[in-house]
């Protein structure tokens, strides 16, 4: 059967495939909470969901490095990639070694494309129909929560040295977004580099430090607080904001737990 990815790439399979490579953390867990983890024979070592994973499954390198040769000896089936997490470089090496599909996540409707294309590719209908649900139901219930609160200005931070902060054409300005947030960042794109003394700041409300991929410390709190000593400056769970699939049941619940009074 054929089948488009993300990209709307034709992928060519004849049966749902039985060993399956991934190289995104977040569609990892997806796959286990889709029932799929005897399939998945290779992972990244940031695949820390579930934890026992990466004890159980071979370690084919990271997000943007990986063993060729290990992937081509476990003889996937599928290999499953993302535009942002995985280089163009992989992707061509990866091309003779098995059918790839590639994932491009930047809203909560393709997240969830993104589960019905799982389903529909590793014959996991129901399950996938389930997360979805889930997914939505957890959403309606937190959106119904946000008539109440304020609008609050953030700059969300992922990297120091260079600062690098989140903007618009991302998951992450999405999930800030539903998180009943306004990003100061939102009219530039992507991942710009800025200096502390961006005008930009001075508009924020709160400064959020991620705990991923830089992982921010308590001790950088004091460093923003140099500059910014009247804003709040907090370290939020990276994964909640980032990563999309079955992890989005959680984010909404740590966003009630965390920003709803």
């Amino acid at each position: 059967m054929k089948y488009l990815d993300q990209l709307n790439r034709v992928l060519q399979l004849n049966e749902p495939p039985k060993r399956i490579v991934s190289l995104v953390p977040s569609q990892t867990e997806l796959l286990v909470d889709l029932g799929l983890e005897k399939q998945i024979v290779g992972v990244t070592k940031f695949c820390v969901h579930p934890s026992s994973l990466r004890k159980t499954k071979t370690i084919v390198g990271g997000t943007k490095q990986i063993n060729i040769k290990k992937i081509k000896s476990l003889q996937p089936d599928i290999i499953l990639c993302n535009k942002e997490e995985n280089t163009k470089e992989m992707i061509k090496e990866l091309e003779s070694v098995a059918p790839i599909h590639i994932s491009d996540v930047n809203t909560i409707e393709d997240c969830l494309e993104l589960i019905k294309i799982y389903g529909e590719i590793f014959d996991k209908h129901n399950a996938a129909s389930r997360w979805i649900d889930a997914i939505k139901t957890e959403r309606e219930d937190f959106l119904s929560l946000l008539t109440l609160t304020k609008q609050i200005k953030v700059a969300y931070f992922i990297w120091k040295t260079p600062w690098m902060v989140v903007a618009s054409q991302t998951f992450i300005n999405t999930m800030i977004n539903e998180a009943g947030f306004k990003n100061v960042f939102e009219e530039e794109k992507r991942y710009p580099e800025i200096e502390l003394d961006h005008p930009k700041l001075k508009e924020a409300d709160c400064i959020f430090l991620s705990s991923e991929p830089y992982p921010f410390k308590e001790k950088d709190i004091e460093e923003f607080k140099k500059h910014y000593q009247r804003k709040k400056v907090v370290i939020v769970d990276g994964e909640m904001f980032s990563w999309y699939g079955s992890r989005m049941c959680k984010s909404y619940q740590y966003f009630k737990n965390q920003f709803i009074e």
